[in-house]
């Protein structure tokens, strides 16, 4: 996946520029991230990848350290276990208010795209962006602004992690049919049942990854 320019800002262009990096685990956790080497890379000053970095560390992607600069934020089990509890809440509230605005051909939409994350299976990287396109796709009919937002936070942090466990074996066990629940859910047309049916599948997710991470 390539990164692509658009007219933006210097600084926001740093901005999406390192995000992107941590997403597709160019940048891994614990890596240091040099602030020349990013200007070089997008051909910008250093002044706005300093204001990038600051960002990305208020969103909780980097930490910056007195000695190191900015580094790629390791999460620990217990970090990471919140991180998804909080995702499971508004994921699960996105759900809820996006069954409502859901045709039968919005869930014909889904069940290709299921398809599309089994054929991706094979690659990590395409794997993780199928998945998440799922998830953003469902999520978007809630028309809710500010929700999605926060959703996308949660996804920035979350996806690093996600591509790590996507690299071990057996790491997509019941994926059509824990995704074909959600279909399923929607199908219903009860608030009630999406809501939770998205809370358990979001949680299901993260008792599979802890193993995969630091105490």
């Amino acid at each position: 996946m390539a990164y692509n320019k658009v007219t933006v800002s210097a600084e926001e262009e740093a901005y999406q520029y390192v995000q992107q990096e941590i997403r597709l685990g160019r940048l891994l956790p614990g890596q240091r991230v040099v602030t020349e080497t990013i200007a070089a890379q997008i051909g910008t000053s250093r002044m706005p990848v300093r204001g990038a970095l600051l960002r990305l560390a208020s969103e909780g992607l980097l930490d910056m350290r007195a000695n190191r600069g900015a580094v790629v934020r390791t999460l620990n089990a217990r970090e990471l276990r919140e991180v998804f509890e909080i995702r499971s809440v508004l994921e699960g509230l996105a759900m809820r208010n996006a069954v409502q605005n859901m045709e039968p051909v919005h869930l014909r939409q889904l069940t290709g795209m299921i398809d599309q994350i089994e054929r991706g299976s094979g690659d990590y990287l395409d794997w993780t962006t199928s998945h998440r396109e799922f998830h953003e796709y469902v999520c978007g009919f809630c028309k809710q602004p500010r929700l999605l937002a926060q959703l996308a936070d949660l996804h920035a942090v979350m996806e690093p992690y996600m591509r790590m466990w996507a690299t071990q074996p057996g790491r997509v066990p019941r994926m059509r049919e824990a995704h074909e629940e959600l279909v399923a859910a929607l199908q219903t047309g009860d608030p009630d049942v999406c809501e939770a049916t998205m809370r358990r599948h979001v949680m299901n997710t993260v008792e599979g990854l802890l193993p995969y991470l630091p105490e």
